[in-house]
């Protein structure tokens, strides 16, 4: 049975959605820097003191918790008995973004060509929008700002088959020690690993909108997250990179097949401004 769904729903949920996201942290990226704040000592908990204040000001007062309010990534999972009522979903997507950032009053940060000219397009606008066609009848739609002080960080290393887990993990360190203070930390980590290099990258975005406090279904990558944060934290970059036991506050994996020849493995650097959010729109179930 088909699951008609009114663009406005849509567009309604997501501005909503947007213009919170900017202003107020999730529940456990909000926990997380409180855990942050428990364990550390010295400057980098100063660091993290003046971030739950900047939070806290940022409710209080419905204000962008940064001035870099992002650059929207989507990822669009759509059942094969969905159907958008008169609209087409890129279309509400973009609109509802366009005016979330009209009336919060959010930085527009999109140049419409990345070298000719970098003139700004004063909507924010284009989102970069991921599809994927599921089985059903329901719609979820999830959504990332990203800020590019940790954008400009993040990395693809494309290693041989032969490479060992552990010296998948350096990579990772590796990537994340050359980022230094620059991707203001504590960070979280999307780290999508197979598939082609493009498709890596994807999977690493895709990891950014897991919770940090949820468990990877497959044991042996539930293992591999808590290594690499564990190897990530004993860089002592800490927050603000002036020091510290806590470099990222979570890491995430999320994977797919690759070539035989090839083991790509990409990093998705997120500052502590880890800002996403998720509507959902669920059909009949058969």
């Amino acid at each position: 049975m088909k699951n008609i769904i009114q663009s406005e729903e849509i567009y309604n949920a997501l501005k909503a959605g947007i213009k919170q996201t900017g202003v107020k942290l999730p529940r456990d990226v909000k926990q997380a820097l409180k855990n942050a704040i428990e364990v550390e000592t010295g400057p980098a908990e100063k660091v993290l003191r003046h971030i739950s204040l900047n939070l806290e000001t940022a409710e209080k007062e419905n204000l962008p918790m940064c001035q870099d309010t992002g650059m929207i990534v989507a990822f669009v999972e759509m059942g094969n008995d969905v159907e958008i009522a008169n609209a087409f979903i890129d279309d509400v997507i973009n609109s509802a973004i366009e005016d979330a950032y009209e009336e919060a009053f959010f930085r527009k940060s999109v140049v419409a060509d990345p070298l000719n000219g970098r003139q700004n397009t004063k909507t924010n606008l284009p989102a970069v929008i991921h599809h994927e066609l599921k089985k059903g009848s329901d719609l979820k739609i999830s959504l990332m700002l990203k800020g590019f002080g940790s954008e400009n960080c993040s990395r693809i290393a494309m290693m041989k088959p032969t490479t060992s887990r552990e010296e998948v993990i350096e990579a990772i360190a590796e990537i994340v020690t050359s980022a230094g203070g620059s991707p203001c930390p504590p960070s979280t980590l999307g780290i999508g690993i197979g598939g082609t290099m493009d498709y890596a990258a994807k999977l690493s975005k895709k990891a950014l909108l897991r919770e940090l406090d949820d468990t990877n279904p497959d044991p042996y990558y539930a293992q591999l997250e808590q290594d690499i944060y564990k190897r990530v934290n004993e860089l002592g970059i800490g927050g603000g990179g002036l020091g510290g036991s806590i470099t990222t506050l979570g890491v995430k994996v999320e994977k797919f097949a690759t070539h035989i020849a090839g083991l790509p493995v990409a990093v998705s650097v997120n500052c502590w401004a880890d800002r996403k959010t998720t509507v959902e729109f669920k059909g009949i179930t058969k």
